[in-house]
């Protein structure tokens, strides 16, 4: 009997959140095992929580992202990322600890990492690797690169763009 009742309890949770937000495209939580195969559609932006089981793709998330693989397409995404691969193909703002952090449009905040990178960064990159094609900010790790405008291009350690 308990168990019938936990399981009505996650179903009735679930399908709250999953109840669309008023907007076209939006849901509140999306849940995903590997994208197609979620709550939400890839082309649906998530608003406050996404866990991704192995990978989840949206246009963005808001608040909080967690997974192994977690993707954004377009958009802007903002709060907390945490995952073994955080990618955002358009703009993120907030924080990202994952073991590779990839951002392919600005990013504004904080990337914990092996690897981070991003093409125009506002904050600090913390990991092994860091890449910026544009930053103001900085990088510190074992190798640091700041392709325009940085204190040198690559530099060991600390790097900076102020």
């Amino acid at each position: 009997m308990k168990m019938i009742s936990s399981v009505l309890l996650l179903a009735g949770v679930v399908s709250v959140f999953s109840v669309t937000t008023g907007v076209a495209g939006e849901k509140a939580v999306n849940l995903s095992l590997v994208t197609p195969i979620s709550i939400a559609k890839e082309t649906d932006s998530v608003t406050a929580f996404r866990f991704n089981l192995i990978y989840g793709k949206n246009t963005s998330v808001e608040v909080l992202d967690l997974g192994l693989v977690n993707h954004t397409t377009s958009g802007l995404s903002k709060g907390l990322a945490l995952g073994v691969v955080n990618i955002a193909e358009a703009d993120f703002k907030g924080a990202q600890f994952g073991t590779v952090n990839y951002n392919e449009g600005s990013f504004e905040g904080f990337q914990w990492g092996f690897v981070n990178h991003t093409m125009n960064g506002d904050g600090l990159q913390l990991g092994f690797v860091n890449y910026a094609k544009k930053i103001h900010g900085l990088q510190i790790g074992l190798v640091n690169i700041i392709s325009q405008d940085g204190f040198l291009p690559v530099f060991p350690i600390v790097n900076w763009s102020f």
